[in-house]
């Protein structure tokens, strides 16, 4: 085996816990190959997405020309502008006592904040910055703001406990900094949790409250600022999606942040696409705007890590997704940072982490997306004369595994770690990511 260049490190220290963290653009893995020639990997995975028919994809506008609004108003266009400053003329001279108070998620939209500015140019961007139009768009999302009791559903209790974190729930940032809100539905197949979710308009419409709830908090995390971050990424997951039973409960869904939630979500994301999602998207298309459709990706089943990857680290990527992050991840402070890696088809890779000394202990993660691979650890003691220990025997990692790799090792003389993941069963690259932890020993 060719041993890999020494990694580069930053250390940390914690709770006399010492921390070696690899640099994330600057250690490569070494990549061995079923031929004698070994090559570094130059880089992690990020690539232009391609047709559907292979990998992940956009919809026919495709998001990768679309361009998040900074919400400057010196990047304004004239029109632009003028639009602006006539909405807020039409907005001042309205019936505004019919209104109450004009404001919306802490911001008076009077107030001439620059804050106001960008929630006024989100309604205007929705409506091509025709003002009459958003002013009537405005007006309708502050009365039903009022009527529904927006401002409040925030610190309700619904009692849907056993959704949390399973159907609807923020979990982490993307690589930009957006809240990221993750959407599964597929619990719905289930018979007995649908009627006990949906069983009459009573139960939906209390769903429904307790979806924008979930909304709702996650733009508790946006700051409103001008070149800020205005908006959240949405990841939404078609497996098991019973598609029949949900279509009045998507309808409504769709419908109700279409209409009072305008440029909030600056990329969506469908994963586990199934062959069917062309007949749910022409179902869902006309409720959309163009420039909502323009923020689209599309991935199929097989390409959920993939896709993933390139929005958002492994580390604050769920773990049934290909990440690393577990729930309540985020309640010990922000994640250890992961390295990602490729692992290309008949190929294999050995992550070398060199340095450990004598008595420490090394902790490890280890992810694969789709896994189907071989997976091996060794230790290789520096010391001439010593035995290299399988820390872990080749094992077979199959593809319904969604978990990361936890473990931990003592090392009893100075030596290196050795994590293989070999692929050479097949023709299909995969992404995958890793992150470790060193505790010196004690003396």
């Amino acid at each position: 085996m060719e041993a890999a260049a020494s990694p580069n490190f930053s250390f940390r220290h914690d709770n006399n816990t010492q921390l070696l963290l690899l640099q994330e653009q600057q250690h490569q893995p070494v990549e061995t190959s079923s031929s004698p020639l070994t090559k570094p990997i130059k880089k992690s995975f990020v690539k232009s997405l391609t047709s559907f028919t292979s990998t992940p994809t956009h919809s026919s506008s495709s998001s990768s020309s679309f361009k998040e609004d900074t919400y400057l108003v010196s990047n304004l266009k004239s029109s632009e502008l003028k639009s602006l400053n006539e909405l807020k003329q039409k907005l001042i001279s309205a019936n505004t006592h019919e209104h109450g108070d004009l404001s919306m998620w802490g911001v008076d939209l009077l107030s001439g904040d620059e804050r106001a500015d960008v929630i006024l140019l989100k309604f205007l961007r929705a409506r091509d910055f025709r003002v009459l139009d958003s002013l009537t768009m405005l007006e309708k999302c502050l009365c039903w703001r009022k009527e529904f009791g927006a401002d409040s559903v925030v610190d309700e209790i619904l009692g849907f406990k056993e959704l949390e974190g399973l159907v609807a729930y923020m979990h982490g940032y993307d690589k930009s900094g957006h809240p990221v809100c993750y959407n599964a539905y597929g619990v719905f197949k289930d018979k007995e949790m649908y009627e006990r979710i949906f069983g009459d308009d009573e139960k939906l419409q209390r769903f429904l409250r307790w979806r924008v709830q979930v909304l709702e908090r996650g733009i508790k995390l946006l700051n409103f600022k001008p070149g800020g971050l205005n908006s959240i990424i949405q990841v939404t997951d078609l497996k098991d999606m019973p598609k029949r039973e949900l279509r009045v409960a998507s309808k409504h869904i769709l419908s109700l942040f279409q209409d009072n939630y305008p440029e909030m979500v600056a990329l969506k994301v469908f994963i586990n696409v199934p062959w069917y999602f062309s007949m749910i998207y022409s179902m869902f298309s006309p409720f959309l705007t163009q420039r909502t459709k323009s923020k689209f990706v599309i991935a199929r089943e097989g390409y959920v890590a993939e896709t993933l990857y390139k929005y958002i680290k492994p580390e604050n990527i769920p773990v049934q997704y290909g990440g690393l992050s577990r729930p309540g991840d985020f309640q010990n402070g922000s994640p250890v940072p992961a390295t990602e890696f490729t692992v290309k088809g008949g190929e294999k890779v050995n992550l070398e982490i060199e340095g450990i000394e004598g008595g420490a202990t090394i902790t490890w993660d280890i992810v694969v997306g789709g896994w189907d691979v071989d997976y091996s650890v060794e230790f290789i003691p520096i010391a001439q004369g010593s035995y290299t220990i399988a820390v872990q025997k080749v094992k077979r990692i199959s593809e319904s595994i969604t978990e990361p790799i936890h473990n931990s090792f003592t090392a009893k003389e100075a030596g290196k770690m050795v994590l293989t993941v070999d692929n050479s069963s097949s023709r299909k690259k995969k992404v995958a990511a890793y992150r470790y932890f060193v505790r010196k020993p004690m003396f």
